[in-house]
């Protein structure tokens, strides 16, 4: 059974949110003190409840989802929901086998002695989740945090307001405030919990905002993990299957209409073949949206007004090949190629973050490897290219938070593979193991044997540095 209220909650009023997170924290830290989130039984039971409850609010979650940005079913359930689904699944399997102390070698230097790594939870977890997958990317961290057995609150991002409320109704409904909480709100809201203790902060969103975080958990010296972002690239080689490469590219770029952290956000392509490319990528928009997206049932909106005009502005520079219309009362921007573009136009300034694809065209593939290694490392890489030669000069030559050989975004499908960033994309990974790891401190602990106890090591030392020193060559 899930750990549930014993007693009514009451919504705060406005202006006592900061107190309510203070005691949020607080009443968290007591529940963890208990000891009960260290019973494995206690996680699993916890796990599954919350497995029972997305069920419970699929449509919810689909309504709330489709509200904040018209995201089609099929996206909300393929990105969000199902994802999240099969993280639980993994994690329920496994859990057993993960929590068991690790054995490593010993060394002769402790006989009589054997050493293990006891996976220990941290305490109370903070994890703040994005608005452009509001669900899977609050929902998986989650997971993690409950399984390595931590109590958690969660901070939904209040840009997708009905998902954050489907989310806070979901874990209110299913978990003690003690153990799982939920605080919705803006800017002010995160700002009064940054300035709590945590034992461990889990943050996705932008590099400018996770810096904020990062300052912010200085403060208490408490260890983070940050899910960032930057301008991913998908680098075509002239060699690449150019009609699977378009398809592909076209898909990875305009789910969830570009809203996408490992979305491609610009193409770099050989340029005996660029023309090819786009005129491949034209024919799959119109096969994958019609003539009109704008009609398409399974091409989702911009989150807001803001982000609207900041993508807008993006397209009075270059060359619009193909899409470019736009329309501000339902904040539709169509799927679109951008030509003649350098990187001092405003779209290579930051992340896009929606769908404007621009396509920049490379001589060599050397050009391509010294272009993303002149700019920050990515959170992703895409290369498409027939050569295993060519694949394992760009995989060895360049530095991101990873990605695919001849696809695009299909590495988050693989709870196995560990999900992060490098440099200026964050730092820390997760999904799978990893999530469990990565909410656990790894404990190292030497168990000794009392039946031997050699006198070498113990004072007074005399003249025993040259036999010290022959153990340890022989060593």
């Amino acid at each position: 059974m899930p750990y549930t209220h014993t007693t009514p909650a009451t919504a705060p009023a406005p202006d006592d949110s900061q107190q309510r997170i203070q005691q949020l924290v607080r009443r968290q830290r007591a529940f963890f003190a208990t000891g009960k989130t260290l019973d494995t039984g206690f996680r699993i039971s916890q796990l599954r409840a919350l497995q029972q409850a997305i069920r419970r609010h699929e449509q919810a979650l689909f309504d709330a989802m489709y509200a904040d940005f018209r995201k089609p079913a099929f996206e909300s359930f393929s990105t969000e929901i199902g994802f999240v689904e099969l993280e639980l699944k993994l994690t329920l399997k496994k859990l057993q086998d993960w929590v068991k102390p690790r054995k490593v070698k010993e060394t002769i230097i402790n006989f009589p002695a054997r050493s293990r790594i006891h996976a220990s939870p941290y305490g109370i977890a903070m994890i703040i989740g994005p608005w452009n997958y509001p669900f899977n990317l609050l929902m998986a961290p989650l997971i993690g945090a409950m399984a390595a057995g931590n109590c958690v609150l969660l901070k939904p991002s209040e840009i997708a307001p009905h998902t954050s409320a489907a989310i806070a109704k979901l874990i209110s409904e299913t978990f003690d405030e003690d153990y799982i909480a939920v605080a919705e709100g803006g800017v002010d809201v995160t700002r009064q919990l940054l300035a709590q203790r945590y034992d461990y902060i889990f943050f996705t969103g932008s590099t400018r905002v996770g810096q904020i975080v990062m300052k912010a958990a200085a403060e208490h010296l408490t260890p983070v993990t940050l899910e960032l972002g930057g301008k991913s690239p998908a680098i075509v080689a002239e060699d690449a299957d150019l009609a699977l490469a378009a398809r592909r590219i076209v898909w990875g770029k305009f789910m969830n209409a570009g809203q996408t952290c490992v979305a491609p956000d610009y193409i770099l392509v050989q340029e005996q073949v660029k023309e090819e490319l786009v005129q491949q990528m034209a024919k799959c928009i119109r096969q994958f949206y019609g003539d009109a997206p704008q009609e398409s049932p399974d091409y989702a909106r911009i989150i807001n007004d803001g982000h609207f005009d900041r993508l807008s502005a993006y397209l009075q520079h270059g060359t619009i090949r193909t899409g470019g219309q736009t329309d501000s009362a339902s904040r539709y921007i169509a799927p679109t190629l951008l030509d003649q573009v350098n990187w001092e136009h405003p779209v290579m300034q930051e992340e896009i973050f929606g769908p404007i694809l621009p396509i920049l065209p490379i001589t060599t593939l050397q050009e391509a490897i010294g272009v993303v290694n002149a700019h920050e490392k990515p959170l992703a890489l895409y290369f498409f290219s027939s050569s295993h030669e060519k694949q394992e000069a760009v995989l060895r030559s360049t530095q991101f938070g990873g990605g695919c050989i001849n696809d695009t975004i299909s590495h988050l499908a693989n709870p196995n593979l560990p999900f992060g960033g490098v440099g200026a994309s964050g730092m820390g990974s997760y999904h799978g193991k990893s999530s469990f790891d990565l909410f656990s401190h790894q404990k190292s602990i030497l168990q000794r044997g009392t039946w031997l106890d050699l006198p070498l090591r113990y004072p007074p030392y005399r003249n025993r540095l040259q036999m010290l020193r022959r153990f340890f060559h022989w060593l």
